[in-house]
Order: C-alpha cells, then structure tokens, then sequence
C-alpha cells in the first residue's frame, strides 16, 4: 500500500526567554493509506503536539512532514488551512457540533465552505449518517442527541470531504464505556473499508481497538506494534487483526 503519511525526525521545541521545552524529539514514522494507528502516551508525553502537527494545526520546528505526497513542514497558516480541509477529517474529544443545526446541517457545513451544491450536501449528508447508524436522527439538533450520537455525527462530518485521513483527537473521552465501544466499532467498519484512521488516546483499552499502536512518551517513540482487541458487539466476536 502506498504511504499516506512520512514523518522524519519530527522535533518540535517551545522557546520563552528563559525556557526551552522540547515537545517532539527526532520522531520519524510512516503510515500506509488505509491503516488504522492509534499513538497514545500519558499526559505531557508528546502526542498532543505530535497531534496537531499531523493535522497541520502547527509545523515542526525541524524534520519532515509529508501527507499524502504533499511536504506540510514549511506551510504558512493559509496553506495549511487549505491542506486541513483537503486532506483531513477531524473527530475531536468535544464533538464541536453546532447546537441548535441538525445533525443533517451539521453533515453539510464543510461541503459548503467547498461550494458543494447543495443537493449533493444532502446526498453525502445523508450517506455518511446513514453509514453511522444515524439515519432516523438526522433531523434532531445536537443538543437532542446523546454524547455517543454527537460523536456519530461528528464521524459523519469527517467524511464529508473524502479526506485523505480521518484524525480523531481522544475521540471516546467525553462518553460512556458502552458508547465508546459503538464508537470503536464505526472506526473499525471505516478501516475495513478502506479508510485511513490516526487516533490520539491515553486509554490502552481504546488504543487495542487499532491495528498498530505507536507509544510516545518524553517526546519519542517507545515503541510501535500491534494492537489486538478482541471485543463483542451485539453478541458478535471482532478481531481487529
């Protein structure tokens, strides 16, 4: 498969007058179009800012970042605005839904930042709904939806651009266990479809629902293998491997 995303000696370095933080330390991986990776550490490991770098949200301060055949090391703020919403579909912790759109017009937003006609808004809106098991929801607003819902929609809006990777930023933090097992389940259905998945968490037990794990902590990489959870959904054994 080909490689979606290079990192090569990724190093990130916060500077104040008398303070010089190092974030990322010389962190060089690959991900291959269609892999499901999940890059977890404890607070202050690195991931965060390991996050936002891989979702052009900030550049590195040395090293190379390239998505999907695009080097994002050196963009300006403009630039990289227009490789967000190119290349990238967010799912963050806190949804970031509208509260009183539906989850249809919630669906819809970025296509139509895209000028997207709007009967082609509807389709995908509701394809991606539908694909998340949300397609008798469509028409409540997202304050009338549990926090697994939202989180539904929030993975529907992802989608909405076709982009080159879905980056879901501790996306099981803000629901119950139940929930983020569905949660876990969409994403895994995503990957089997052919969708490339980088997830951000600090719990081992969301982490295992990913088919590789990269561990950071202090800055670097520890360690890169396998995720293997096993997990029953609707009284049915799924092997992520």
């Amino acid at each position: 498969m080909p490689t979606i995303i290079r990192a090569r000696n990724l190093s990130k370095v916060y500077k104040t007058e008398t303070v010089e933080t190092v974030a990322l330390n010389n962190v060089s991986f690959d991900i291959e179009k269609g892999e499901f990776v999940a890059i977890m550490g404890p607070s202050g490991s690195g991931k965060s800012t390991l996050m936002h770098i891989l979702g052009a949200l900030d550049t590195p301060t040395n090293g190379e970042y390239i998505l999907d055949g695009e080097n994002v090391s050196k963009l300006q703020d403009d630039e990289l605005a227009e490789i967000r919403n190119r290349k990238i579909g967010f799912v963050f912790q806190a949804f970031n839904l509208l509260p009183r759109r539906t989850a249809l017009q919630n669906v819809m937003l970025p296509m139509t930042y895209a000028a997207i006609s709007k009967e082609q808004r509807l389709e995908k809106a509701k394809k991606y709904l539908k694909m998340v098991g949300l397609e008798d929801r469509m028409e409540h607003t997202s304050n009338q939806l549990s926090g697994g819902q939202q989180q539904r929609v929030a993975i529907a809006r992802s989608l909405a651009m076709n982009p080159a990777i879905l980056l879901a930023d501790e996306p099981t933090g803000n629901i119950a266990s139940i929930q983020a097992e569905e949660i876990m389940a969409i994403f895994q259905n995503l990957n089997k479809k052919g969708h490339t998945i980088v997830m951000i968490t600090h719990e081992p037990d969301i982490a295992e629902h990913a088919k590789r794990i990269i561990h950071i902590k202090d800055g670097k990489i520890v360690n890169d293998g396998n995720g293997h959870k096993q997990r029953k959904v609707n009284g049915i054994h799924r092997d992520n491997n």
